[in-house]
């Protein structure tokens, strides 16, 4: 498919995880793209084996409103428009709300929530040209409560009602802004968990697929979002989760019933 031919598109933290795998896809597609990342080495590995000339590597930190705006300029220098900005860059800090300290805070603020805002801010006014649309990487953890991921749940949720409250503002001026919410994604992120047989027995219970998703499968989903066949999708936050978000947070009674 060529959905996105003649479209340019910025992917933040593209470096790993669902970020490479979306901009990846992008460039698959026919798109130019622009990968943002603050391991500018990991950009280059995004895109090895594509054609240079289809993209812009540009390290940075997305949560510096002064890198935000240099990097949609440069983006624009470059391609001489904006299509698509996919803001995937985060992190997560995990632990009881009474060890957070001040400095996890302010740093996940920055990256999960600040960056969303100073990217979104200078982008819409390029979308607005080209009637584009942004995609917001929410999570599981923006539609409900986790143990031990307060800090987490504060961004994503205010993630989720950001994408909403603009979906509302800007869809009538032809941007169109959605978010994807995953859950467990198998990465560089979440390669620790992924090692405690535990871990991912708990999650296989919760998981009605039964396994942690793949960046690819998640940004497939993006891709779409952004694509004309979701033309008539806006303020959508799609839970992209294996089904998680199917229960109610019940038992599995056949499970139990069964032993």
């Amino acid at each position: 498919m060529n959905r996105f031919r003649d479209k340019v598109v910025i992917v933040t933290g593209a470096g790993s995880g669902i970020g490479a795998g979306t901009a990846r896809r992008f460039l698959q597609e026919g798109a130019s793209v622009v990968l943002n990342g603050r391991r500018e080495e990991k950009l280059h590995q995004t895109i090895a084996g594509s054609d240079a000339a289809q993209s812009l590597i540009h390290p940075g930190d997305v949560s510096d409103e002064e890198y935000a705006k240099r990097l949609v300029e440069d983006t624009i220098t470059k391609f001489g428009k904006l299509d698509v900005l996919v803001n995937n860059a985060g992190i997560a800090t995990f632990g009881p709300f009474a060890q957070t300290t001040t400095e996890q805070w302010r740093k996940l603020m920055g990256t999960d929530l600040d960056a969303v805002y100073f990217a979104t801010r200078e982008a819409l006014p390029h979308l607005l040209k080209t009637k584009g649309s942004i995609i917001n990487l929410s999570s599981v953890s923006g539609l409900g409560g986790d143990w031990g991921l307060s800090a987490y749940n504060a961004a994503k949720g205010a993630i989720t009602n950001f994408t909403r409250a603009l979906a509302l503002e800007y869809g009538s001026r032809g941007v169109r802004i959605n978010a994807v919410a995953p859950s467990l994604t198998s990465s560089e992120a979440t390669a620790d968990l992924e090692k405690s047989d535990a871990v991912m027995a708990a999650f296989t219970d919760r998981l009605p697929i039964g396994r942690a998703a793949t960046p690819d499968e998640i940004a497939g989903v993006i891709a779409f979002l952004a694509s004309d066949d979701a033309v008539f999708v806006n303020g959508v936050v799609l839970p992209v989760d294996g089904g998680l978000s199917a229960s109610n947070g019940q038992p599995n009674f056949l499970s139990l019933l069964a032993k």
